[in-house]
Protein backbone atom coordinates (compact mmCIF):
# COMPACT_ATOMS: atom_id res chain seq x y z
CA UNK A 1 0.00 0.00 0.00
CA UNK A 2 1.28 3.44 -1.10
CA UNK A 3 1.39 5.71 2.31
CA UNK A 4 1.03 8.57 -0.37
CA UNK A 5 -2.41 7.52 -1.40
CA UNK A 6 -3.36 6.26 1.64
CA UNK A 7 -2.60 10.34 2.90
CA UNK A 8 -4.46 11.68 -0.03
CA UNK A 9 -7.37 9.54 0.23
CA UNK A 10 -7.40 10.18 4.28
CA UNK A 11 -7.28 14.02 3.74
CA UNK A 12 -10.16 13.96 1.26
CA UNK A 13 -12.14 12.05 3.50
CA UNK A 14 -11.58 14.45 6.24
CA UNK A 15 -12.26 16.93 4.65
CA UNK A 16 -15.71 16.18 3.22
CA UNK A 17 -16.35 15.07 7.05
CA UNK A 18 -15.55 18.42 7.96
CA UNK A 19 -17.48 20.35 5.41
CA UNK A 20 -20.50 18.38 6.21
CA UNK A 21 -20.19 19.04 9.94
CA UNK A 22 -19.13 15.39 10.90
CA UNK A 23 -16.59 13.93 12.76
CA UNK A 24 -14.64 11.32 11.84
CA UNK A 25 -12.85 8.96 14.02
CA UNK A 26 -9.93 6.11 13.99
CA UNK A 27 -12.79 3.45 13.44
CA UNK A 28 -15.22 4.83 10.94
CA UNK A 29 -11.70 5.64 8.82
CA UNK A 30 -11.38 1.86 9.44
CA UNK A 31 -14.34 1.16 8.47
CA UNK A 32 -15.15 3.43 5.59
CA UNK A 33 -11.18 2.94 3.79
CA UNK A 34 -11.20 -0.93 4.84
CA UNK A 35 -8.06 -0.29 5.65
CA UNK A 36 -5.17 -1.69 9.05
CA UNK A 37 -6.14 0.61 11.85
CA UNK A 38 -2.26 0.20 11.81
CA UNK A 39 -1.77 2.24 8.51
CA UNK A 40 -4.18 4.40 9.50
CA UNK A 41 -2.77 5.61 12.79
CA UNK A 42 0.48 5.85 11.19
CA UNK A 43 -0.16 7.96 8.16
CA UNK A 44 -2.66 10.12 10.48
CA UNK A 45 0.54 10.68 12.95
CA UNK A 46 2.38 11.87 9.97
CA UNK A 47 -0.06 14.39 8.62
CA UNK A 48 -0.22 15.64 12.01
CA UNK A 49 3.50 15.80 12.45
CA UNK A 50 3.24 17.94 8.74
CA UNK A 51 0.98 20.20 10.20
CA UNK A 52 -2.28 19.12 8.36
CA UNK A 53 -4.30 17.50 10.64
CA UNK A 54 -4.66 18.20 14.52
CA UNK A 55 -5.01 14.04 15.54
CA UNK A 56 -6.55 15.03 18.97
CA UNK A 57 -9.52 16.93 17.86
CA UNK A 58 -9.48 14.55 13.98
CA UNK A 59 -10.03 18.35 12.16
CA UNK A 60 -8.10 19.12 9.49
CA UNK A 61 -5.97 22.43 9.59
CA UNK A 62 -6.16 25.38 7.22
CA UNK A 63 -3.59 23.51 4.92
CA UNK A 64 -4.80 20.04 5.17
CA UNK A 65 -8.57 20.97 4.35
CA UNK A 66 -7.14 22.95 1.70
CA UNK A 67 -5.32 20.16 0.44
CA UNK A 68 -8.13 18.16 1.07
CA UNK A 69 -10.96 20.24 -0.80
CA UNK A 70 -8.72 20.61 -3.65
CA UNK A 71 -8.73 16.69 -3.69
CA UNK A 72 -12.63 16.10 -3.74
CA UNK A 73 -14.01 14.69 -6.73
CA UNK A 74 -10.64 14.05 -7.77
CA UNK A 75 -10.40 10.01 -8.74
CA UNK A 76 -7.11 8.59 -6.72
CA UNK A 77 -5.74 5.86 -7.32
CA UNK A 78 -6.80 2.75 -5.62
CA UNK A 79 -5.02 2.07 -2.60
CA UNK A 80 -4.71 -1.81 -2.70
CA UNK A 81 -3.35 -3.22 -6.33
CA UNK A 82 -5.84 -5.00 -8.16
CA UNK A 83 -5.56 -8.89 -7.66
CA UNK A 84 -3.63 -10.21 -10.62
CA UNK A 85 -5.28 -13.44 -12.19
CA UNK A 86 -3.64 -16.85 -11.43
CA UNK A 87 -1.87 -18.17 -14.84
CA UNK A 88 -1.38 -21.98 -15.61
CA UNK A 89 1.74 -23.15 -15.61
CA UNK A 90 2.32 -25.75 -18.86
Amino acid sequence: MDKKILAATLLQALAVAQREGRAETLETLVEKLCVRRRDIRSTLTVLHGQGMLDVLRMRLTLSGFAIGSALIGETLPALRAAPRAATAAA
